[in-house]
């Protein structure tokens, strides 16, 4: 693994103080995600709940004329990937927890990693760290009352309008009935760099083979808890999940610095290969998805939210290992 390799790479993207700063609000991110739903020992502080699978990605070659990066050339390589429900609590069934994740983590033929982290709406509920803080704060306050889920969200968004989409985009989730066939969005703007230095923005998604299937609440209802740990376990029995990885080009007025704000639907996209799922595999105690963990031929976008992410999987990761 390379978390170190992970935090020399932060410390050359900010100044000192900066990064101190950044460490302080990482903190207070996980802090205020206890506060939401408790300390579970142990286990990831977003996402708790999950399952890992091997699989290999090969990319159709199409990426090459937009980047340098390994993994979207011509060479097939190996991948870890991982699903999972959105809550913070590991014991919570798959029903109660709407949104999906999907982190693919590929191992580069020189042995490093490259990440990248979907889930199934496509854009996120918070503009910057600290408006992300701010939100998880109030909807602490506000699960303590008497509100419900829909009077939850229209109060948060009341006071925080940049959440709106997000919070209406989980509102019209259905049950999956599988983790194989959920469409994944990698919400946070990338720049992809070529041979010749020219660089393109770029989002991600992950697109089912398969298709999109959902099940009606009443039938998600007569599901176990981990319906879809066992769906997937028994689908891998008999034939790999298969994803496409596509490549939305981003045009000029796009915005890469606001995961909170979608961009149009008629941008082109372009198919960057296929991910094969193969088989179930033992969680790694030390496996870290932080998506800011990038190869030659990528660069991080100017969205706060993803570059606040490495601090914040640090301080997460910090705490699940020590076992608190």
């Amino acid at each position: 693994m390379n978390e170190g390799k992970n935090e020399a790479e932060l410390d050359r993207q900010l100044p000192a103080g900066e990064q101190a700063g950044a460490e302080g609000l990482a903190a207070e991110a996980v802090d205020a995600i206890e506060n939401l739903s408790g300390v579970h020992p142990g286990y990831r502080r977003a996402h708790a709940s999950g399952v890992c699978c091997r699989g290999f990605f090969r990319p159709s070659g199409l990426g090459m004329e937009f980047t340098e990066a390994e993994h979207l050339q011509e060479q097939q390589v190996n991948a870890i990937i991982r699903f999972s429900g959105s809550s913070t609590d590991p014991a919570l069934a798959d029903l109660l927890s709407p949104a999906k994740g999907m982190a693919v983590q590929f191992i580069l033929p020189d042995g490093e990693v490259t990440n990248l982290v979907g889930v199934t709406v496509p854009v996120f509920f918070a503009r910057t760290p600290e408006s992300f803080i701010d939100i998880v704060h109030m909807a602490h306050r506000l699960r303590t009352g008497t509100l419900g889920p829909i009077e939850l969200m229209k109060e948060i968004v009341s006071h925080f309008s940049e959440s709106k989409e997000a919070l209406l985009a989980v509102r019209r989730l259905m049950p999956p009935a599988s983790y194989a066939e959920c469409h994944y969005y990698c919400i946070h703007a990338y720049v992809l760099v070529n041979a010749e230095g020219r660089q393109q923005p770029v989002r991600f998604e992950w697109v089912p083979e398969s298709g999109v299937r959902t099940l009606t609440l009443e039938e998600a209802a007569q599901q176990p808890d981990r319906y879809l740990e066992e769906e997937l376990e028994l689908r891998l029995k008999d034939e790999p999940a298969i994803f496409q990885l596509v490549a939305v080009l981003g045009e000029e007025g796009d915005a890469t610095d606001d995961p909170t704000r979608a961009w149009p639907e008629n941008r082109r996209r372009i198919d960057l290969g296929r991910l094969h799922i193969s088989e179930i595999y033992p969680d790694p105690k030390y496996l870290l998805m932080d998506p800011t963990v990038i190869t030659t031929g990528m660069l991080l976008s100017d969205d706060p939210i993803l570059r606040f992410r490495s601090a914040a999987y640090a301080e997460s990761y910090g705490r699940r290992i020590e076992g608190r």
